[in-house]
């Protein structure tokens, strides 16, 4: 997903919630540098679905809300960006190996590549 997304020239950002630094993953499976920018709750003090931390993500991106689709697992806590002017895309709940075309899925089904 992150691949066809660069291909598209489509900016990327991650968002999570996580209470540690996952930059190390990334970097280990060789697609940090797919990855425009990281906003981490535990670094900027928010976490979904406060608004402030959707605003980081999209100011990280330097993009407005409107040019940015979240894609997310939660309509409650990813689907808040909506309350800023971003789009939105669910995938399932379900264990990463469960929908390993989730995300590609959610981002083509909003007509963003």
């Amino acid at each position: 997903m992150l691949r066809a997304a660069r291909d598209a020239g489509l900016k990327i950002g991650v968002l999570s919630n996580i209470g540690y630094d996952i930059r190390p993953a990334f970097a280990r499976e060789g697609i940090d540098s797919l990855v425009d920018a990281f906003v981490l709750s535990f670094e900027v003090g928010h976490a979904k679905p406060d608004l402030a931390v959707f605003r980081a993500a999209t100011a990280a991106l330097g993009l407005p809300p409107e040019r940015v689709l979240m894609v997310g697992d939660s309509a409650e806590a990813d689907g808040a960006s909506r309350a800023i002017g971003c789009g939105f895309a669910q995938v399932e709940p379900l264990p990463v190996d469960a929908r390993p075309a989730g995300l590609l899925d959610a981002v083509r089904a909003a007509g963003a590549i």
